[in-house]
């Protein structure tokens, strides 16, 4: 009988929890009735809850009574709840669930720009990419000339983007600019970068459309951001045939602050000795160098940055006069630099930031020109006038001052607003002989605001405007900036920028003529980008309109005009091929421009139509081995010979062309090495390994009757260097990277 009481009474109690028992059940998707998988629904304070399945579906049971509050949650998703009275029975839901925008799943507005960096999702060049790429010989803007949109010129260093000359691109450190980030060189001879790209942890290389918070860029903004603190104290040195180095970084035990310098001398003289040059460089290029920094984290989220730098270099060469070829022209070039820039940034309220910068650079040219005879001494005889005014002195001294102050508000997710002002005094001392020319200075003032709106995890918009006053000009421009980004299935996305962008002319039209109006370039570009593990695809359509530049005939004024136009494609995979790293790039440019005494619109003659690179590094781990590959190619570029009619009161085209093609192979082996207490790092890196033909365009004499064509000093480069450190071991960083 105890027994049958004892069931009866279970079954009963079994009834009573299933009376008090509550189902839920329900289908969760987006906005666009879409279902979302993998959603977490749960009661609130209890164990009970579920996930939806592949079509958004989800159900459970729970024992709870009353009122409690159901909660429904997902990456990406803004969090859902709602009050629930569960008494028993079914209950059914239909929930759709916003976006919310969070850095793992967001789209990226790029404006543009291909970045690197440690927070960076569209990861192309980092430091080691930029040091184990063998034709960039470790400078900053020679690897950037592997990325579409550049042109390969081989007679400067300077970065010619999508149409633009190498003066419309401008670098910038930690916000603000560098006036002079090349050392200086000769006519038609490269020099180098100033900064070494292990100062740097991030690179923002924009070929357009890039932010409001930058100016005075007509095509392109390449925006250095440097390191914080060190991982650690280290010591290095570097030797090789053409220079040596020293280096120390200190981090203070607490890892708050730190200090360091680095010095340097190259001296190329023993390798033109060795290795045969076409100028005759009577003084081999000379370059010491040094610099300085400090680092201190004011607080959790403050940081101050200073870093300041010194160069000399020299170097004197001798070419045959190309008007009498029985005659020489002596050039010589004493350049001294000055570079300081300091930074800090701090978070002043709970989203609210502030970013300060500032900047003083100096830089000195000393040219010498001198028609000498065959044996090097100066022509005492009298020359025809346009040979004579071959023999000048032109000093010249350029200061530059900049003061930025920027404020960044959070607001809801990722959405932002940024706002400022700088500040920048310059001003350009000449003197021509002994005769001092008329000094340009300039007080040039901007402010500038942007706005960055998630609209969901797939859609962004960007919209800025840069408002700029010269004194020098006399001018006030405004330059409105946009960019919208919508993202695609299968971690791709789909943007469109447009911007109007100005620049200051260059000092020497405005040395006689400071009323002109800035240059005026229009950017319109749209961009497909797809980013997975360790491949990154980027395709580009851009068209580029040019207003107000530079005419010198008949008067220097700003009506001139121009246009470029193109498309683009970078590809780079470091998964596919095990051990293998490569990337592809390719440039097709379309571009006419009817400026400085171009008679009509033509093609510039720094412009090629196509150009293409592929760089391939492979690393053998148990080598300890890195082996790279680099092959550039551009077609020809035009030329021409212009002369003056004084009948029609015109420039005519006597002669034009186009060069040979440009082609490049080079090649690079990166070994490392412990060496007791030292990492070292062996590096063997040679240009135009297969000793190519390179021709970068013609000069004429006056008459026109001699064609001389402008080519590298030597066919080919070979450098053997090695780095030593003392407090770090590297190689796991090296391979790291590869892999």
């Amino acid at each position: 009988m105890q027994t049958v009481i004892l069931t009866l009474i279970s079954i009963f109690s079994t009834l009573g929890l299933l009376a008090q028992q509550t189902t839920l059940t329900g289908t969760i998707t987006d906005l666009k009735k879409r279902p979302i998988a993998g959603v977490s629904v749960s009661i609130a304070d209890s164990y009970d809850g579920a996930s939806t399945d592949s079509i958004g579906r989800f159900a459970f049971s729970t024992t709870d009574t009353g009122k409690h509050t159901l909660l429904v949650s997902m990456l990406g998703y803004k969090s859902w709840e709602q009050p629930v009275e569960l008494r028993g029975g079914s209950q059914s839901f239909s929930i759709q669930l916003k976006e919310s925008p969070n850095e793992l799943t967001a789209v990226v507005i790029t404006a543009g720009a291909f970045e690197a960096g440690d927070t960076k999702k569209a990861t192309v060049l980092k430091p080691l990419d930029i040091v184990t790429t063998a034709s960039a010989n470790a400078d900053v803007a020679a690897a950037m000339k592997t990325l579409p949109g550049t042109q390969q010129i081989g007679e400067s260093a300077e970065l010619f983007v999508r149409g633009g000359e190498g003066y419309e691109t401008r670098q910038f450190i930690d916000g603000t600019t560098v006036a002079n980030p090349f050392f200086g060189q000769a006519p038609n001879i490269a020099s180098r970068g100033r900064f070494s790209p292990f100062l740097f942890k991030g690179t923002v290389f924009s070929t357009g459309g890039y932010s409001a918070l930058y100016g005075q860029a007509l095509s392109s903004a390449l925006i250095l951001e440097s390191i914080d603190l060190p991982e650690r104290s280290e010591a290095s040195a570097s030797f090789s045939p053409l220079f040596v180095g020293a280096q120390y970084q200190h981090l203070a035990k607490d890892s708050l602050h730190s200090w360091g310098a680095s010095a340097g001398y190259t001296n190329v003289g023993l390798y033109f000795k060795a290795v045969k040059q076409q100028p005759d460089y009577f003084k081999a290029p000379e370059v010491l160098n040094g610099d300085a920094n400090f680092r201190i984290k004011t607080s959790r989220t403050g940081m101050l940055k200073f870093y300041g730098s010194y160069a000399k270099n020299i170097l004197g060469l001798r070419n045959p006069d190309i008007d009498m070829p029985v005659l020489k022209n002596a050039f010589e070039l004493n350049n001294s630099n000055i570079y300081t820039n300091i930074s800090y940034k701090e978070r002043i309220a709970n989203r609210l930031k502030l970013q300060t910068g500032f900047s003083y650079s100096q830089n000195k040219d000393n040219i010498h020109q001198q028609v000498q005879d065959a044996d090097n001494k100066p022509v005492q005889h009298t020359l025809p006038d346009w040979v004579a005014a071959k023999n000048f002195r032109l000093a010249t001294n350029s200061k530059l001052m900049q003061l930025r102050a920027v404020v960044d508000y959070k607001l809801s997710g990722l959405s932002a607003v940024k706002a400022g002002a700088e500040y920048w005094y310059s001003k350009d001392e000449n003197q021509y002989q002994q005769f001092p020319v008329a000094a340009l200075q300039d007080h040039f003032t901007a402010a500038f605001a942007e706005a960055d709106v998630y609209i969901s995890n797939g859609l962004a918009a960007r919209a800025g405007v840069r408002a700029e006053h010269s004194s020098l000009l006399q001018k006030t421009n405004v330059a409105p900036r946009a960019s919208l980004a919508y993202k695609l299935a299968n971690a791709a996305q789909l943007s469109a920028d447009y911007g109007v962008f100005y620049q200051k002319p260059q000092s020497h039209y405005l040395m006689w003529h400071p009323r002109q109006n800035q240059l005026r370039a229009d950017h319109y570009i749209v961009t497909y980008q797809k980013i997975g593990f360790n491949k990154v695809f980027r395709a580009q359509v851009f068209h580029k309109e040019y207003k107000q530049l530079t005419k010198t005939f008949p008067d220097t004024s700003s009506t001139g005009t121009g246009y470029a136009r193109g498309a683009e494609l970078f590809w780079r995979d470091k998964s596919t091929f095990k051990n293998f790293d490569y990337w592809f790039t390719y440039s097709y440019l379309d571009t006419k421009r009817a400026y400085l005494n171009y008679p009509y619109e033509m093609q510039p003659t720094f412009a090629a139509t196509h150009t293409a690179n592929l760089i391939v590094k492979r690393f053998f781990t148990k080598m300890k081995t890195q082996l790279n590959i680099n092959y550039q190619f551009a077609a020809g570029r035009p030329y021409y010979q212009f002369k003056y009619n004084n009948g029609a009161q015109q420039w005519d085209v006597l002669d034009q062309g186009k060069t040979i093609a440009y082609n490049n192979l080079s090649f690079s082996a990166n070994y490392l090495a412990n060496m007791g207490k030292a990492f070292g790092v062996v590096v063997l890196s040679v240009t135009n390994v297969l000793n190519s033909k390179q021709v970068f365009g013609y000069n004429y004499n006056a008459d026109g009757s001699n064609k001389v064509a402008v080519v590298p000093p030597a066919n080919r480069f070979i450098f053997l260097g090695l780095f030593l450190s003392w407090g770090t071991d590297r190689t796991q960083d090296a391979i790291n990277n590869n892999l």
